[in-house]
């Protein structure tokens, strides 16, 4: 199968992916141990599907059975500028770079399911094939380090020597025997830049993730009110975190996205323009993107969170308009945002 591997990057690079590489399912035996861990200690927070299906998401090889090989992809996203200069912005909402254009389980689904018709053809056999991008129980990061597409670094994210952090991943299972490749080894050494820089106090330790005090979990995943102490750290990012990822000092390797999807359409919105959206204004205004995914509440209660975090006095107005949303969350933010900017 050496050819056929050979190929089959080949053909990867040529429908648009950034590498590619391949492991068994087998070649993560720790991940149902650390996962075990994780979810006792409680740190998926409201992320029940984190425990739920533990015995696939911890074995990949008992997701399906029949897989004898996990092809990893790479699909780059780097940003053109430096993400985190919003955050001095305190009118405008920071949006994460990876939901600034389309929503990238569309795009990156396409590619693979177009890379896995031509695996099929090309191999002259009749073998079976799975996709997936981030919509099951798999744990991509760790097969991507298996695989050799990078390392979980530090803050838990795949870090990669030629993509630096800015790359979703896919993979294909498939009952073929491929070639693998070498895993991945660690490359962070004595830095701890995305440690440090978390707002929130995310890393109870190197290579250890709270989720409950990430922002991105607590901007997307997280239902209902956030606890008040956090409040503060979240600043004006009102759709995930890009902190731990922007600072990682392998991004001086970084490629800028050349998919023209990716392309920063969200921008760094005016927090007074979605603060008045309605269900249906939400809905219109980010159609075809990861954020409709939180839906118009929790938005506006991000947006609300913000807003109380700028210090623009003149927002105070309309944090009091939405004190009597019909969202109890919303409501509380309002309210909570109103007592930030009291006179």
């Amino acid at each position: 199968m050496l050819e056929l591997t050979a190929a089959l990057k080949v053909e990867a690079d040529a429908v648009g992916f950034s590498a590619c590489r391949v492991c068994r399912p087998s070649d993560v035996p720790q991940v149902a141990e650390r996962l075990a861990e994780f979810v006792a200690l409680g740190r998926h927070g409201q992320m029940g599907w984190m425990a739920e299906r533990m015995g696939w998401r911890g074995d990949p090889g008992a997701l399906w059975p029949e897989a004898r090989s996990v092809v990893m992809l790479a699909e780059n996203y780097g940003p053109e500028g430096d993400p985190l200069a919003v955050l001095g912005q305190r009118d405008r909402g920071a949006v994460s770079v990876y939901a600034q254009g389309r929503d990238y389980h569309d795009v990156v689904k396409k590619r693979l399911k177009r890379l896995g018709r031509w695996l099929i053809d090309a191999s002259g056999s009749d073998p079976e094939i799975k996709v997936f991008v981030d919509t099951a129980p798999v744990m991509e990061k760790p097969l991507g380090q298996a695989a050799g597409l990078g390392w979980q670094g530090k803050h838990t994210n795949l870090v990669s020597r030629a993509l630096g952090s800015w790359f979703f991943l896919g993979c294909i299972f498939t009952t073929l025997e491929l070639q693998v490749d070498a895993p991945e080894v660690d490359h962070c050494g004595s830095c701890r830049k995305c440690l440090d820089i978390c707002p929130t106090g995310a890393f109870p330790a190197p290579y250890q993730l709270d989720a409950r005090r990430c922002v991105s979990y607590l901007t997307i995943e997280h239902k209902g009110p956030v606890d008040e102490a956090l409040r503060p750290g979240l600043g004006n990012r009102i759709y995930g975190c890009d902190d731990c990822l922007a600072v990682c000092p392998w991004n001086k390797f970084a490629q800028v996205a050349v998919e023209v999807k990716y392309a920063a359409a969200v921008g760094a919105p005016l927090l007074e323009d979605l603060a008045g959206l309605d269900d249906a204004a939400f809905r219109a205004r980010f159609s075809g993107s990861p954020i409709k995914r939180i839906g118009r509440d929790r938005m506006v209660r991000n947006v609300l969170y913000a807003i109380g975090n700028s210090g623009e006095a003149r927002l105070r107005s309309v944090a009091q308009s939405l004190c009597d949303d019909p969202d109890a969350a919303v409501r509380d933010a309002a309210r909570w945002a109103v007592g930030c900017l009291a006179l």
